[in-house]
């Protein structure tokens, strides 16, 4: 193999998996060391500057870092990442003179957003530092888009969403609130120099069987407008028997609603096995602690109208199976159950739809009804409209909208500094050595033999009866430095210098986890096989040093190791060295 390139600021980025995985590449070690030091608001801006709304993602985030956590490779929880963002939320200090000041010399662009959602929010509060004048158009009366009227209460407070929409809209943002915009051409001829998009995937996929017709009394409902009609007040109460279909993330707050709005007798209705829900674990998890069913493998025949009233719904039982293509079968049996209901809610999809896009202004669309959007630059095929969040690529997650308007925002300044859209700014990268004496660093590698704590909720019987107390509680301050402590540092890198090392052995010796080795060097399959320990992760690189004198080389396997710090304190000539490693995505300006 070629030495390993470290110059390139990919490769020890990609080694600090969870904020690799992090679509807006947070860099969550950093701020995890913050909140074990008691600096809750350091860490707070630290979350703020790349994801934009710590306290909102601290409890309702999707959790790709986690999966990504090295700590889940040595025993079967990772750290409790999502969670301790909250921590630095909840306990931050006032920051509002650590925001960016807002120039009162505007640059002469004007940009609209429209949808006050996540991408859109990110967008103004990248641009607005930079002396954009920014005007936000929001079909509802406050900011928050889907985040305020698809997440429940009991998930969300709606005061976390004002407080961190707020620093943003605080900026000087013009906001036109409970403007529907009819007509992106009537907008653009307004005098803006750009609009970008946010408007999230507004609509929920319906479910029209035989009988759908015939319900009188509107309680077959798509499930997210439901969720935004119990938001805004217009529900209060449920009907006993409810059943929920669908296997999201969706489904899941429609049931835990309708338990909350009276409902006695809830039910989720799969077609799939539970292993095949689309819902993220914790999701499930909070539904079945709730006492809701979770039914396997029924497919929706028809609803069960009689004069006018829904009073249940037939399923037929089928096996689920995946073929040799990786397709899903689903398998009659033959069996029926018809169960009682009052009330279906839908939660089988999201879909878009812009009748307010002239098709005559140079947007192209694709057949799915998304317009033709970059993926990298997020500009549409009209140079001046650009699209970001669920609007842009369909529905994904809050992070991943953040992570699309910042990259949205930098192209919009990128066009008016007249630059090539697909020139993408490099990141910013630090490596600086922790080496405090011989055996002491600037941060604790002492690894915690703790399992993962459990973030303490509200009294069942008491939450149940509540839609908007909020059900997690939060880590208390002594229970998350316990937590913080779990993490692994992987932001803190093993550095080898190769015209340091004598090739004694002694790092070798002393690693924990078999990660080093000596050895000749091969193609990487072979090289991987030959390491003390097989490399057998192949998303992971390996790292391979230049020639030793022996004719040798150092192999690191990234995979496994966990940055204690013992090889650097076991060489006796500092060959080895613990150097953070600092990753920023560029951002505009």
């Amino acid at each position: 193999m070629k030495p390993t390139d470290v110059n390139n600021p990919e490769y020890y980025h990609k080694v600090v998996d969870c904020q690799f995985a992090c679509p807006s590449h947070t860099p969550v070690p950093e701020y995890i060391r913050l909140i074990a030091a008691g600096r809750y608001t350091d860490a707070y801006m630290i979350n703020w500057e790349s994801n934009v709304f710590p306290g909102i993602l601290g409890r309702t985030c999707d959790r790709p870092c986690e999966p990504a956590c090295r700590r889940g490779r040595v025993e079967d929880k990772p750290v409790a990442i999502c969670r301790l963002k909250r921590v630095c939320a909840d306990n931050k200090s006032e920051i509002k003179d650590r925001l960016p000041e807002i120039p009162k010399q505007k640059n002469g662009h004007r940009v609209a957003l429209i949808g006050a959602g996540p991408s859109s929010l990110t967008v103004a509060r990248d641009l607005m530092p930079l002396g954009y004048e920014v005007d936000l158009y929001e079909t509802n009366l406050k900011a928050g888009g889907f985040m305020r009227t698809q997440i429940p209460s009991f998930r969300l407070p709606g005061e976390v969403i004002d407080e961190e929409t707020g620093y943003i809209l605080d900026m000087g943002v013009g906001t036109f609130f409970n403007t529907r915009v009819d007509s992106l051409k009537a907008l653009l001829e307004q005098g803006y120099d750009a609009v970008f998009i946010g408007s999230g995937a507004p609509t929920g996929r319906n479910l029209k069987l035989p009988s759908y017709a015939n319900d009188e009394g509107n309680n077959i409902r798509v499930g997210v407008e439901w969720l935004a009609d119990v938001s805004f007040g217009h529900y209060t109460e449920c009907p006993k028997d409810v059943i929920v279909l669908g296997g999201g993330n969706t489904a899941m707050d429609c049931c835990r609603t309708a338990l909350r709005l009276g409902a006695s007798n809830v039910r989720i209705l799969i077609r799939t096995p539970i292993q095949a829900m689309l819902a993220s674990e914790w999701e499930i998890e909070d539904a079945q602690a709730e006492h809701i069913p979770i039914l396997e493998n029924h497919n929706p025949v028809d609803y069960v109208v009689q004069d006018g009233k829904l009073v249940g719904m037939k399923f037929e039982i089928i096996e689920y199976s995946i073929d040799a293509d990786g397709k899903e079968v689903f398998t009659p049996t033959g069996k029926n159950e018809v169960p009682d209901c009052e009330l279906v809610l839908l939660a089988i999809g999201q879909s878009n739809a812009f009748p307010w896009i002239e098709r005559d202004m140079g947007i192209e669309f694709k057949d799915s009804g998304l317009a033709e959007v970059d993926e990298v630059t997020h500009q549409s095929t009209n140079p001046k409209v650009f699209f970001g969040g669920d609007a842009a690529f369909g529905p994904q997650n809050i992070i991943t909208a953040v992570a699309q308007g910042h990259q949205a925002a930098l192209s919009i300044d990128m066009m008016f500094n007249e630059k090539d859209l697909h020139d993408r700014p490099a990141p910013g990268t630090i490596l600086v050595s922790q080496k405090m004496s011989i055996h002491d660093w600037s941060y604790s590698s002492v690894i915690s033999e703790d399992q993962r704590y459990l973030v303490p909720h509200a009294d069942l019987a008491t939450s149940i009866k509540n839609r908007t107390m909020e059900v997690e509680l939060g880590f208390d301050l002594e229970t998350a430095l316990e937590e913080a402590k779990r993490c692994l540092n992987c932001d803190v890198q093993t550095v080898f210098t190769t015209d340091k090392c004598i090739e004694c052995d002694a790092c070798v010796d002393i690693c924990p986890v078999d990660c080093l080795t000596f050895s000749t060097n091969d193609e990487e399959a072979a090289l991987r096989r030959k390491l003390t320990m097989p490399a057998n992760n192949l998303l992971q690189d390996i790292f391979v040093s230049t020639d030793l004198p022996t004719g040798r080389v150092m192999v690191k396997d990234e995979d496994v190791c966990l940055h204690c710090g013992l090889c650097a304190e076991r060489c006796p000539t500092a060959a080895w060295d613990m150097k953070k490693f600092e990753y920023r995505t560029t951002k505009a300006g």
